[in-house]
């Protein structure tokens, strides 16, 4: 330290920087190189103290990052001594080290650790010495400024240490008087920081700067500097804390509505924004005031004094300007810099945003208000507004698309093809759904926007968000354009025939990608006509140096042949075929043009096919490359492939290149050369080549392997279709190869669902292509699946193949049948193994084979219900059920004996009936629904969950057998006293909703609520049932619960508090444990709320529904702490506005739980396990929310995702998630 202090004191300015500097990186590498010594560490003090006062300002601007460094480790003693010396300087007179101090003290706060003893301490010397230099009259504005500046960070990093009572002076009184400071730029600091103090004051100091200071410089009588004032301090603590506010926010509102149409331009600015901040943050308060607020921005968006031509009735003659040099001239006069209307359109333009963004109920009254109102001001003589009207009418288009409800545009279709269109029309009047209102103001729009876009002298920014407005509106309502066609082609050319700029590349990305889905939502007729103009500059742009300008282009070109197919001639078919083969021929081609260029060579095959049969096929040399990036290509071989017969002799070309390219190692692209390989091998027209099974197969065995199962879905499907289209050649390479690999991968544990499908279509392509093979197979598949332990074997799945095998070759099936029925006699030694396999060998050969002459295999099945071993028990009930699906008149009334009169097999035989009722036909069902109806119904008043549910699940099935006889009977038990018989109903109606099919839903509609209404049943498990049927009714029929909402989701919510009288101590060993016994209706209540984002949003309301999931971020369960996370990030995406605003209310929980869990002495591995995966939850709603995030909505949210963004330990996941 002393050689630190000797350079410290050098007269050189550069010693004494490095000693600065040298100081600084021991402390980062050992904070404990500073401690020892007191009076030597004082003296480094001292000395790093007086270079902030040095001349140089390098050596002064090192000595505060120096500062930063040292207050982290410093004794409370030496604490005093810095913050004395730096508030001592910040009142000097000298500008320079008072400017200094300021930064050092910023410095200082902004560096403490938020854990710790050090930041308590620093804030009790801080808070009472900042705040009574704020109190002093003599301190310097510029002072003032950075003193709150400093309580501000202070009170966002430190809010517990700097809100204590006994803090004196307190924050709140100590701040208010400067809101009435000669300075503006005082007033402006102090109103922030004075709002951030508000959600930490003591509820009787807030009161009272309601009572003195807000309320009467909100009257009618206050002076307009005191209202500018009070406005701007409402919006501020409305945007910290609305909460604050929401008990006088019903005087606050009217005031400001009167505030603002006083004639003070500041004012009404100001009257805006706050209540722009309250229509966001307080939307339960604003909402008795929202007619006025609507018409106060509409009055407002068209407020220009200066302007002549701004009288109301004349607004739309602003979207007809022209570009006559003297109208210009004439515009430009009143731009002068003095005029500073444009403000307040542009705040009235941001509040209107902010009423569509949140009020989705609103939104035909919306169309009919302020859409025309925007509409008229589209021409805004000031740009800066014209960018904010447009990006106001984008949010108007994007909750139409939302919340519109389905578009009108096919009723409008059919109803031109008969005579019932004017019909049609005065319906569609009737009902003014958003999407006929919208489709009403088109011409207006269309033509004031476009008017604002073909003069050659609008800006890049305003035609890219001009066009940009255009695709929003063409996303929402399709084909709407088709009266403008001739000014956009005109428009668009102007745009495309200048070659794309550093600073117009992105505006001629938006033009191409406009006019791709302007061709691809209007019929052809539409644009016949405009063609001509368009298609030269298209061409043009296919040659263009800017990568994604040129593959843009491709893709406009691909979206016009698909629309015009399929095109006979053509020289401008021809003129992209060259231009993207001279794109595909160039090794040095960027990845994205190759792409495009592609996938345009593939749409000039599928849709223009003579045109492109005559080049001689040279474009294939130059897409089935074998090195580089070759997914594009393989996709695009297998669409053309699947569209168009190209000829034997490309197909067989395609098949070698695919077979190459799967020589390659790694996995990537396996899967769509696999696809590829499916498509190709069914397209030979005249037979696959004999010599191709040979070659191929060898190269699929290497894919028969349970270490990657979807390619070993595909590598079996691809066999498969080899034995279908080949197989004579493809059988003896498959006997000889492969077979044995087969039965090693039939018994997996990991065969489920697609890869299963596939092996099972294996066996039946494999016994179609040799009749002998069967009698091989069945055995083979035993011995197999016996030799293997316990653990790797699933005999369920051999079953399944065996009767895939003698489903497909039946001569074998009286074998099998003999062979499988012997280890079920009473007197069979076979092993319990063999057993289950039999008996799931003899369920799956039942189901399509009548076993009545056979009446013992039956007997001996119902046998083993009593077997000890659970697995055959099970396996016994699973054949029992499939063997009376082959004749259910001699089989199901045996089941249905076992049920009534043995209450020991009672669960067994109600699984057996879940097999009949699960697998039979609807026919077969309809014929003994009624001899099942009554027994399940008795067994289902079991207390047993078990057995209760496998009724329920028969039940339901049965209903949709035939719903007008069963519905009304289910729903005459839904007041059956016994709770266990109301469980079943419920549970019975979530089974139904199962049948997506709208067959029954008249029946339903009228009794559903009355099903759903058991959500407040006095019983824990039926509401969790009911909520189940909810969720399960909002995901298949949420067109039957839709109107209901309003009465459902109060019982919803409800559902979703914890109930502390649920919870209760258990003790287990030296531990206790809680255990919430409802946390189960809890997870399926939250559940359902995520279902109705997908299915139910417009009828939603959003304010409500946050207020519900934002208490889930702190629930105990991981589990509902998940789904919370998965809605917001659902919310991010379809509620932006109404999210964004509440994002600082969800932060402390977001970031409690990415700390991760607390590491004890009884933590263990799964602890850390479970608290990483919701870290990484987290982590995606936290990307997502913070894309929505902007303007300073979001301080805190903002400042953790920034904490995220630079943590070593987050930097490298965020990045990753964000870029998925």
């Amino acid at each position: 330290m002393s050689s630190l202090i000797e350079k410290m004191q050098s007269p050189d300015q550069d010693f004494r920087f490095m000693g600065l500097n040298d100081l600084m990186n021991e402390i980062k590498q050992d904070p404990t190189s500073f401690l020892g010594d007191e009076p030597t560490e004082n003296k480094v003090l001292k000395q790093v103290l007086q270079l902030v006062e040095d001349k140089i300002s390098e050596v002064k601007n090192q000595a505060v990052k120096c500062l930063g460094q040292l207050i982290k480790i410093i004794r409370e003693t030496q604490m005093d001594l810095v913050v004395d010396s730096l508030i001592n300087f910040s009142v000097g007179k000298d500008d320079e080290l008072r400017d200094i101090s300021g930064l050092a003290l910023k410095t200082i706060t902004s560096e403490l650790p938020a854990d710790g003893k050090i930041a308590a301490k620093a804030c009790a010397k801080l808070a009472p010495k900042l705040l009574a230099q704020v109190s002093n009259p003599d301190t310097p504005p510029e002072t003032l400024i950075e003193t709150l500046s400093i309580l501000s960070i202070l009170i966002t990093r430190f809010p517990a240490h700097v809100s204590d009572p006994s803090l004196t002076p307190q924050p709140l009184p100590t701040i208010t008087p400067l809101l009435s400071h000669t300075r503006p730029a005082v007033r402006k600091r102090a109103i922030l920081t004075l709002s951030q103090f508000v959600p930490v004051a003591q509820p009787k100091l807030f009161a009272n700067l309601l009572e003195v200071n807000v309320m009467p410089n909100l009257a009618p009588g206050a002076s307009a500097d005191n209202q500018r004032t009070t406005v701007q301090l409402v919006a501020a603590v409305v945007r910290q804390s609305p909460q604050q506010l929401s008990l006088v926010l019903g005087d606050i509102i009217p005031a400001i509505l009167k505030a603002a149409q006083r004639d003070d331009d500041e004012l009404r600015e100001g009257s805006l924004q706050a209540l722009e901040t309250l229509v966001l943050r307080s939307p339960a308060e604003v909402t008795p005031f929202l007619p006025q607020i609507i018409q106060l921005g509409n009055q407002f968006i068209k407020y220009d004094p200066n302007f002549a031509g701004s009288d109301p009735d004349e607004d739309e003659e602003m979207a007809d300007a022209d570009d006559d040099d003297d109208e210009d001239a004439e515009l430009d006069e009143y731009s002068d810099d003095e005029d500073t209307s444009y403000k307040i359109r542009r705040s009235a333009t941001k509040l209107l945003a902010a009423v569509i963004g949140t009020r989705p109920e609103l939104i035909i009254s919306l169309f009919k208000e302020v859409s025309p109102v925007l509409i008229s001001r589209f021409g805004d003589r000031e740009e800066t507004v014209r960018l904010e009207v447009w990006s106001t009418y984008v949010v108007l288009l994007s909750q139409t698309s939302v919340y519109g409800g389905l578009p009108q545009a096919s009723d409008g279709d059919s109803a031109t093809r008969g005579k019932r269109k004017r019909d049609s029309e005065e319906r569609m009047d009737v009902e003014e759904t958003p999407f006929s209102l919208l489709r009403s103001q088109v011409p207006a729009l269309s033509k004031a926007l476009l008017n604002q876009l073909k003069s050659p002298k609008t800006p890049p920014a305003t035609q890219q968000a001009g066009f940009q407005l255009l695709h929003a509106l063409l996303s929402v309502l399709p084909g709407s354009l088709s009266s403008q066609m001739t000014l956009i082609a005109t428009t668009a050319k102007g745009v495309l025939s200048q070659s794309p700029t550093t600073s117009t590349s992105t505006l001629h990305l938006t033009c191409l990608s406009f006019l791709a889905l302007l061709i691809s939502t209007h019929a052809p007729s539409a644009y016949t006509g405009s063609l001509p103009t368009l298609t030269p500059v298209l061409l043009k742009s296919l040659g263009e140096r800017h990568p994604r300008v040129a593959a843009e282009s491709f893709r406009v070109c691909s979206a016009l042949l698909n629309a015009t197919r399929p095109v006979r001639t053509g020289d401008w078919a021809n003129r992209v075929y060259d231009e993207a083969l001279q794109r595909l021929s160039n090794h040095d081609t960027d990845a994205e043009v190759r792409s495009s260029a592609e996938d345009c060579i593939a749409d000039l095959w599928i849709c223009a096919t003579d045109v492109i049969k005559t080049k001689g096929g040279k474009e294939w040399q130059a897409i089935c490359r074998t090195s580089g990036n070759t997914r594009g290509a393989v996709k695009v071989v297998s669409k053309v492939a699947r569209d168009t017969d190209v000829g034997d002799e490309w197909v067989n070309s395609c098949v070698e290149w695919v077979m190459t390219l799967m020589k390659k190692s790694g996995r990537a692209g396996k899967t769509d050369l696999f696809i590829a390989l499916d498509i190709l091998l069914q397209r030979y027209q005249s037979g696959v080549p004999e010599d191709l099974p040979p070659a191929l197969v060898p190269q699929i065995k290497v894919y028969v392997s349970t270490s990657d199962i979807p390619l070993l879905s595909q590598a079996m499907s691809i066999l498969a279709v080899l034995l279908e289209v080949s197989p004579t050649a493809t059988f003896p390479e498959v006997e000889r190869d492969l077979l044995a690999d087969v039965y090693q991968i039939a018994h997996s544990p990991l065969l489920t669902g697609s890869a299963l499908d596939s092996v099972l279509a294996f066996f039946a392509a494999l016994v179609q292509a040799d009749r002998q093979i069967a009698t091989h197979v069945v055995p083979s598949l035993a011995i197999a699946v016996e030799k293997v332990p316990k653990a790797d074997a699933n005999p369920a799945n051999v079953a399944k193949c065996i009767g895939q095998v003698v489903k497909s070759q039946q001569g074998v099936a009286a074998g099998t049948i003999a062979e499988y029925s012997k280890n079920l006699r009473k007197t069979s030694k076979a092993k319990p193994s063999t057993v289950v396999l039999s008996l799931l060998t003899i369920g799956e050969l039942g189901r399509f084979i009548d076993m009545s002459p056979q009446q013992d295999i039956f007997s001996n099945t119902i046998d083993h219900f009593s077997a000890e071993e659970e697995e055959i028990r099970t396996a016994a009930a699973f054949a029992a059920g499939n063997i009376a699906i082959g004749n259910l008149h001699q089989f199901l009334p045996a089941i249905l004996k076992v049920t009534e009169s043995d209450p020991k097999k009672r669960l067994l035989s109600l699984h057996a009936l879940k097999e009949v009722v699960t697998h039979c036909s609807h026919g077969q069902l309809e014929g003994v629904a009624e001899m099942l109806w009554a027994p399940l119904f008795q067994n289902s008043e079991d207390s047993e969950e078990s057995t209760r549910n496998v009724a329920a699940a028969c039940l339901g099935k049965l209903t949709t057998t035939h719903p007008s006889r069963y519905l009304p009977q289910l729903h005459a038990r839904i007041q059956d006293e016994n709770a266990a018989a109301r469980a079943t109903v419920v549970s019975a109606i979530r089974y139904t909703f199962a049948d997506t099919t709208p067959s029954y839903d008249e029946l339903l509609a009228p009794l559903i609520m009355d099903f759903l209404g058991l959500m407040i049943d006095k019983d824990l498990t039926v509401r969790r049932l009911a909520l189940s049927a909810l969720n399960s009714a909002a995901r298949t029929k949420p067109h039957l619960i839709r109107e209901q909402l309003p009465r459902l989701l109060p019982s919803l919510y409800k559902e979703t508090f914890v109930n502390p009288e649920l919870i209760h101590t258990v003790q287990m060993g030296p531990w206790t444990h809680k255990v919430d016994d409802g946390l189960e209706a809890r997870k399926t209540a939250y559940e359902a709320m995520y279902t109705l984002l997908d299915t139910c949003l417009t009828k939603v309301d959003l304010h409500e529904f946050l207020g519900r999931v934002l208490p889930g971020l702190s629930d105990d369960s991981d589990e509902v702490k998940v789904i919370c996370h998965m809605m917001l990030f659902r919310l991010a995406q379809v509620a932006p506005t109404a999210v964004s605003p509440r994002l600082d209310e969800a932060t402390p929980q977001l970031e409690k739980t990415m700390q991760g869990a607390t590491v004890t002495k009884d933590t263990v591995k799964q602890d850390l396990e479970r608290a990483s995966e919701l870290q990484r939850s987290t982590m995606r709603a936290v990307v997502a929310l913070s894309k929505i995030s902007g303007s300073g909505i979001a301080p805190k949210f903002d400042a953790f995702v920034e904490g995220l963004r630079k943590s070593s330990a987050w930097e490298q996941e965020f990045k990753e998630v964000g870029g998925s």
